[in-house]
C-alpha cells in the first residue's frame, strides 16, 4: 500500500510539473502570428519614445512569431496612454511604458487617474536613471548655492501638468523654497530647444536625455538625485529639514525606476512569464545594448516582482511627504 501510496504521489509530482512547463510554453506559443500593441504615452521623438521602439523591436526577436506595434498615445503628462493600457483587454496583447511622475498622481489621489500602479502587470524597467538640475551656461549660474541664492527667479522647462518634471520641479521650489518659475508644455527635446534659444534658464531631468546637451557645453549640472555618479554633486547633500529630505528621497525613488513597461492588471500568469522572459532576453542581447548605448540610453534592467516592489516602495510614503506633493501639484 505504501508503495503504491509513494507511486501515486510521485505520479502527481510529474504531472503537476509537467503541467506547469506546458503552461509556460503555452504562454509563448500564444504570441506566435499575433499583433502586439506597445504604447509609448508620449509623442515621437525624445527618449521615451526611443527607448520604447528599441524594448518593443527586442521583444518581438525574442517572441517568435509576434509583430509588436508601437502606437504614441500622448496627453496630460502620459495619464492618457497609461488609462488607455489599464483600461485593455488583459489577454496580453496590450501594454507599454509610461513616465513614473503617475507614481506622484497616484500618492496625491488624482481624480484623472483610472489606474491602480500596485495593480498592473510588470514586465520590465530598462534603467536606472538620475534626475539632476540643469542651468545653461548663458545663466551665468555655476553652482546650487548660487541658483538658490538668486534674487530673481529664473524660467525652469517642463514637459505638461501631471508629468515628473513638472511635478518634480514644483516640489523643488515649495520644499527647497528655490526661486524658479516654472513653465510647462515642453516635451520630448523642446526643453533643450528652448534653452538654447533663451526661452527658459533651466530644467529638471533625467541625466541620460541631458547628457549630450551638458557634454556639447550648451549647460551644466548643479545637483543630482539618486545614482553613483560623483563628478557632481548629491542634492541630498546641500540641503536642511526633514520634509525637505523626504521630498528629495521620493524623487530619489523614481530614479529607479526608468523606462519601465507595464500592461493591465489580469494578464494570465503563462503569458505574463512569456513576456517577462522575452524582456530578459530583449535587455540583455548584445545588440539591443550595443545599440543602446550608441543611442545614449542607460541599462539596468529589473524584471516583473522585482520593479512592482520598487514601485510599491515609493508608493509609502509618510503623510508630511504626500502634504508637500499636494501643495506642489496645486502650485503647479
Amino acid at each position: 500500500m505504501k508503495g503504491r501510496v509513494s507511486a501515486l504521489s510521485l505520479s502527481a509530482v510529474f504531472l503537476m510539473a509537467g503541467s506547469a512547463v506546458l503552461r509556460a510554453e503555452d504562454g509563448k506559443a500564444f504570441f506566435d502570428g499575433k499583433t502586439v500593441t506597445y504604447i509609448v504615452a508620449t509623442s515621437p521623438g525624445g527618449v521615451y519614445d526611443t527607448n520604447g521602439r528599441l524594448v518593443a523591436q527586442y521583444m518581438q526577436k525574442h517572441l517568435p512569431g509576434s509583430t509588436f506595434v508601437v502606437q504614441n498615445m500622448p496627453g496630460a503628462g502620459h495619464l492618457i496612454g497609461t488609462n488607455y493600457i489599464y483600461a485593455s483587454d488583459p489577454d496580453g496583447l496590450t501594454f507599454g511604458t509610461f513616465n513614473t511622475g503617475l507614481i506622484y498622481g497616484q500618492l496625491s489621489g488624482d481624480q484623472n487617474i483610472k489606474f491602480d500602479l500596485t495593480k498592473m502587470s510588470w514586465i520590465g524597467k530598462v534603467a536606472s536613471d538620475p534626475r539632476v538640475l540643469i542651468v545653461t551656461k548663458e545663466s551665468g549660474i555655476e553652482s546650487f548655492e548660487q541658483l538658490r541664492s538668486l534674487q530673481q527667479p529664473i524660467k525652469f522647462a517642463t514637459a505638461g501638468k501631471g508629468s515628473a518634471s513638472m511635478i518634480e520641479a514644483m516640489m523643488f521650489v515649495k520644499a527647497l523654497k528655490l526661486p524658479i518659475q516654472v513653465v510647462s508644455g515642453y516635451n520630448g527635446n523642446e526643453d533643450q530647444l528652448a534653452m538654447m534659444r533663451g526661452e527658459v534658464q533651466g530644467v529638471i531631468g533625467s541625466r541620460s536625455e541631458f547628457q549630450q546637451f551638458i557634454d556639447e557645453g550648451k549647460g551644466r549640472i548643479l545637483a543630482q538625485v539618486g545614482g553613483s555618479d560623483t563628478d557632481v554633486p548629491q542634492l541630498s547633500s546641500m540641503i536642511d529639514g526633514d520634509t525637505a529630505r523626504q521630498v528629495v528621497a521620493l524623487i530619489e525613488s523614481q530614479s529607479g525606476i526608468s523606462r519601465l513597461t507595464a500592461g493591465p492588471a489580469g494578464i494570465s500568469e503563462d503569458r505574463l512569464k512569456a513576456l517577462r522572459d522575452a524582456y530578459v532576453a530583449a535587455t540583455s542581447d548584445p545588440e539591443f545594448i550595443e545599440k543602446a548605448r550608441t543611442l545614449g540610453l542607460p541599462v539596468d534592467p529589473l524584471v516583473g516582482n522585482d520593479v512592482s516592489a520598487l514601485v510599491e516602495k515609493a508608493l509609502d510614503q509618510k503623510p508630511d511627504v504626500i502634504e508637500a506633493l499636494k501643495e506642489a501639484l496645486s502650485e503647479g
